[in-house]
């Protein structure tokens, strides 16, 4: 037999045995695969979750329009609220629980959410030793770079964070109401250089161009919920979706099948409920998603809620998209399931 016919048998043995595994065949060569898509792009489920954000935003913007009694509510742009007696909807008040205890503090519940996936999932390792397995080091840095991006731009930058030093940029300052003699004198509140500080000085923050924070961090938080827990979902139900990598040797391929599990967790049932990191995740990406609806039916201008959302889709990308192009970055951070 000769040696062409040779690798035509294995090649049809080994699509046969792709398709009995209910995975579709891969790309033969390299170039086929990059003919696909190029690797810094979502796939068509990632495209689709991304997505559902703008929609989102539309949507709530739209019901602001729509609804009579959203259009006619007084709204101060210097409370960022609607006056309670007056709001259309107890969630178009800045007091609201869901506002007070969820979205204020919403890193610290992605965080928690994250973290009980890393460490109870099998795919990671064994769920009741926190030992630090590779892949929980490489998920424990993924969440490090997009804390560091939600810290840059609602934290601290070297002093301010980006929102804050954005809007000082466009005019704004900070405007004391509540003291008569601070009020006369507007030299200290031009200082004061952030909104956090601003309000515990007693003033408003007015006179500038205001990014969405709580679209910024919804969108960045439920997003990287979304990407983390994707892979192991899709395996869950029997399915996969190979995404595209550029290689070291500068070859653009499928990522290949991923490992179920590492040899240290292969049986769940030996390790505990492999779902209680993803409920704990998909609770938190839902609470997310409802507020996220109403920021957009009840707070901040159009472009306020796009440049929002557009500043976490920037964080997600860097994070999640463009390693798969950049081999060097991919090695350090890794990809979600593999």
């Amino acid at each position: 037999m000769s040696s062409s016919s040779t690798i035509s048998h294995r090649d049809r043995r080994d699509k046969s045995q792709e398709t009995m595994n209910g995975s579709a065949p891969r790309p033969s060569t390299p170039s086929q695969a990059g003919q696909q898509r190029p690797p810094y792009l979502p796939t068509p489920l990632e495209s689709i979750l991304l997505a559902i954000y703008p929609a989102t935003l539309l949507l709530g913007s739209l019901f602001s329009l729509i609804d009579p009694s959203a259009r006619v509510a007084p709204y101060s742009a210097t409370l960022q609220s609607h006056p309670p007696e007056v709001a259309p909807s107890y969630f178009a008040q800045k007091k609201n629980i869901f506002n007070v205890w969820f979205v204020k503090k919403g890193w610290f519940w992605t965080t928690l959410a994250y973290f009980i996936f890393l460490f109870t999932h099998p795919s990671t390792g064994p769920s009741r030793h926190p030992v630090l397995t590779p892949r929980r080091v490489r998920g424990f840095l993924r969440w490090t770079a997009v804390t560091l991006w939600w810290m840059v731009l609602t934290q601290w930058f070297f002093g301010p964070p980006l929102i804050d030093r954005s809007f000082r940029f466009t005019g704004g300052q900070c405007e004391l109401v509540r003291d008569p003699e601070a009020r006369e004198d507007m030299s200290a509140p031009r200082e004061i250089l952030s909104a956090t500080a601003c309000k515990l000085a007693g003033g408003s923050w007015k006179g500038g161009y205001d990014i969405s924070g709580h679209v910024f961090m919804l969108v960045l938080g439920s997003a990287f919920l979304w990407l983390e827990i994707l892979p192991v979902v899709l395996r869950s139900a029997g399915l996969r979706e190979d995404r595209i990598i550029k290689t070291p040797a500068g070859e653009v391929r499928e990522s290949g099948r991923e490992v179920e599990v590492e040899s240290i967790g292969t049986a769940p049932h030996a390790h505990g409920d492999p779902s209680t990191g993803v409920k704990a995740a998909v609770v938190v990406v839902a609470l997310s998603w409802w507020m996220l609806l109403m920021t957009a039916a009840y707070f901040h201008t159009w472009f306020e809620k796009f440049t929002g959302l557009v500043v976490a889709f920037f964080g997600i990308f860097s994070v999640y998209f463009l390693p798969r192009a950049v081999p060097a970055v991919r090695n350090v951070i890794g990809m979600p399931g593999v």
